[in-house]
């Protein structure tokens, strides 16, 4: 059975919600098992809240934690027994293991991930891609949100490739429409960077192009990938989740003024609700760090249990997907494989 490593040790609320949220998980799915890494008793202590298949879950002892406050480069070299390094060493030397899930340190999973698992064959710089939830009731994935704060046109492109791959693989897009995140939509509109990039992007064969986009199309276009450099893309991802928690408190705020507006609040209860739950990011799962021989989950570091759950299914559904290969498979097709200067 196809086994997913979950940090039991890594975000600002581990381990109580990153376990509850790795046996939520394996209760909506029969098709998985865990491996949960970190110290054995407190991750035992918080299993034993819950009724699941104990069948399922395997723990890896592990001694060390990487914090936030450690330097990614140096903690991921100097505690080799963390509960983040191990998990990775497992998702590299083991078969049966097909992803790694983590809340930890995002520079230490980006630095451990390269280190551990490495790149796929060909990819210039591997990606950070969350889901944002959109209009259409689905996701539209930005790449990169982070991972790549500098970048070079041909960085954007595969990008472009990886992200509509992941569309396919763990979303069953058979044909993901891909847009490039810039300051305007006409085809000239951008830096030189983004000039470039457009133009590698309309060349490339086996992905659908649609041109550039503006940050409003990320929820509200018609696109299913948004292409970024890592910098305009986290600022992006920032701005989506404040305008989520901005629209929530307003609403709650504004509907317990008065009598008045409590009464009109019954009478849109079902509206506010799939408001609320449209623009709730959390159920959206990690991002999937793309460009990786094994498939690697970055949740936010303050997930709770109803983040970590979908971020579990996303490693599944990417791994049963193939996600690896169609990477590989659309990077050829697109003529984007070669290294070139880095």
């Amino acid at each position: 059975m196809l086994k997913i490593v979950v940090d039991a040790m890594g975000g600002d609320n581990a381990p109580a919600e990153i376990v509850k949220g790795a046996v939520l998980a394996l209760k909506e799915r029969k098709d998985f098992s865990l491996i949960l890494t970190g110290d054995e008793n407190l991750v035992r202590n918080e299993l034993e809240k819950y009724n699941y298949d104990t069948s399922r879950v395997e723990i890896v002892h592990c001694t060390e934690v990487i914090t936030n406050d450690d330097v990614p480069t140096h903690a991921v070299r100097s505690k080799r027994d963390s509960s983040l390094v191990v998990g990775l060493k497992l998702l590299r030397e083991r078969e049966d293991v097909g992803g790694f899930v983590s809340a930890g340190s995002t520079g230490a999973v980006l630095t451990g991930g390269i280190m551990f698992v490495g790149r796929i064959k060909g990819v210039l710089r591997p990606a950070l891609c969350p889901g944002i939830p959109n209009v259409r009731g689905t996701r539209t994935l930005l790449c990169d949100c982070g991972a790549n704060a500098e970048c070079k046109p041909a960085y954007l492109a595969q990008f472009g490739v990886m992200a509509s791959a992941y569309a396919k693989a763990a979303f069953g897009v058979e044909e993901p429409r891909v847009g490039l995140l810039t300051n305007g939509t006409e085809e000239h509109k951008g830096d030189t960077l983004h000039q470039e990039a457009h133009a590698l992007l309309k060349d490339a064969k086996g992905i659908l192009f649609t041109g550039n986009i503006e940050g409003r199309d990320i929820m509200y276009g018609d696109v299913d990938v948004a292409v970024s450099d890592g910098f305009s893309g986290n600022v992006a991802l920032k701005a989506i989740e404040g305008c989520g928690k901005t629209v929530a408190t307003v609403l709650s705020r504004e509907f317990r003024a008065s009598l008045g507006s409590k009464l009109s609040y019954l009478c849109a209860k079902k509206q506010i609700g799939k408001l609320k739950d449209m623009l709730d990011y959390s159920k959206m799962g990690g991002s999937v760090f793309l460009g990786l021989k094994k498939v690697v989950v970055k949740s936010h570091g303050s997930s709770k249990a109803k983040s970590i759950a979908p971020s579990v299914l996303q490693a599944v559904d990417a791994y049963q997907g193939n996600l690896i290969g169609l990477i590989e498979e659309k990077l050829i097709d697109a003529g984007l494989t070669e290294r070139g200067d880095e």
